[in-house]
């Protein structure tokens, strides 16, 4: 783990501080996910949110925000010290992102399995509307549990969204249990591309990984493209990782606090 990578899960945990909660496991597994998005591939502007050229980023795993948000801050979408405020009453950022109350959030979500949908959407507009913008739609391996996902996937193959990407937070803990005790995805990548999309794998830590394959969209031509990203659950904090009882914390001290940090310190 690089200075940057444990600088943003320090921000993170800046939130979780001045929530007192949150989800942990969920969004430090997001972190150089979302990390090489806004730092080497989407075409945005803090400066200007809302340029009909931009490219479109969804967190259809709502619940993984906090890092979105870190991310979002140290981007210059809002001041830092909008995390220390997380949850608090008459806060800006909340438990799950919100359209139009947070700046650089593209759709509310964190009820799961809508993300893909609204990205199809917002896809075959920049098309009809001949700009050159590109949708990212991530989703946890959890989420894929929902039909609603394969129903979107379906329909985005039938329209060749080639400047439609899905990103596939692949930590295999979701909420109570493993992912393949819970619901088994394999074979996962099959899957997709029997729905018509061309898929990728990468080591979602490995910076220099996801840079290469998302400087590489569209995978195929006249195709979605689809990066499967595996990753640890908690990563950056020993305690949390491959932990389920870290998906979510309803009362975070001053004492957990100390303890993550200090975690993050001898990673």
């Amino acid at each position: 783990m690089d200075e940057r990578s444990r600088y943003l899960r320090n921000l993170v945990i800046d939130a979780l501080e001045g929530g007192a909660r949150g989800h942990v496991g969920s969004s430090l597994s997001l972190v150089e996910i979302l990390r090489v998005l806004y730092d080497e591939v989407l075409r945005i502007d803090p400066k200007a949110p809302q340029d009909p050229n931009r490219d479109r980023c969804i967190l259809s795993k709502g619940h993984g925000c906090l890092t979105w948000y870190a991310v979002l801050a140290d981007k210059g979408f809002f001041p830092l010290s909008e995390l220390a405020e997380q949850c608090k009453p008459g806060a800006m950022l909340g438990g799950h992102p919100e359209r139009g109350h947070v700046p650089g959030v593209e759709a509310s979500t964190g009820s799961l399995g809508h993300g893909l949908s609204i990205g199809i959407g917002l896809a075959l507009a920049a098309r009809m509307q001949k700009r050159q913008s590109r949708v990212f739609v991530i989703m946890g391996d959890g989420e894929l549990d929902e039909g609603s996902v394969w129903e979107a996937a379906l329909c985005a193959s039938k329209h060749k969204l080639e400047n439609l990407v899905g990103l596939v937070d692949y930590n295999k803990l979701q909420s109570y249990g493993p992912v393949k005790d819970v619901l088994d995805l394999e074979p996962l990548a099959d899957k997709w591309r029997a729905f018509g999309f061309a898929v990728k794998e990468v080591d979602g830590h490995d910076v220099e990984a996801l840079g290469e394959s998302l400087q590489r969209i569209p995978f195929e031509a006249g195709k979605p493209s689809l990066l499967i990203c595996h990753t640890v659950k908690g990563k950056g904090l020993k305690v949390a990782e491959h932990n389920a009882s870290w998906h979510h914390k309803a009362k975070i001290g001053a004492e957990d606090v100390r303890l993550m940090r200090e975690g993050l310190r001898q990673y």
